[in-house]
């Protein structure tokens, strides 16, 4: 019986990645302003660092990827999706990119986070 409930309290704690691309990401308000198309892991951490929200465009076409903070989302489960503080302007302001990724590096990071009035958590490097 223990076992049974572990398993079923342990099913919902963990997603597949598959399953978080496409997620739709909403303000507070309750406003769409967008979906994840991705989500950046930290190669050695295993941690996810960034949620990619596809934002803009029509059906797809002339969408721009705006990377935030993963630590910025929070899941709501009778919406469906993550919730976050931002208004729709203030991801038209955000750092950017289209199809082409760019360079995900120590500087990006520090542009993204600064953005966001968050502490890039590599200080150092």
């Amino acid at each position: 019986m223990a076992d049974t409930l572990i398993a079923s309290q342990e099913k919902h704690r963990l997603i597949a990645s598959d399953r978080v691309e496409g997620t739709k990401v909403y303000n507070r308000e309750g406003d769409k302003l967008g979906s994840i198309k991705n989500f950046m892991v930290g190669k050695v951490s295993g941690q996810a660092e960034y949620a990619v929200i596809e934002f803009g465009g029509i059906l797809g076409i002339g969408n721009d990827y705006y990377p935030i903070p993963w630590d910025m989302l929070t899941y709501e489960e009778d919406k469906g999706g993550y919730v976050v503080g931002l208004t729709k302007e203030q991801l038209e302001k955000a750092p950017r990119h289209s199809s082409a990724f760019p360079e995900y590096d120590h500087n990006y990071g520090r542009t993204v986070f600064d953005y966001y009035g968050m502490a890039y958590p590599y200080p150092f490097i």
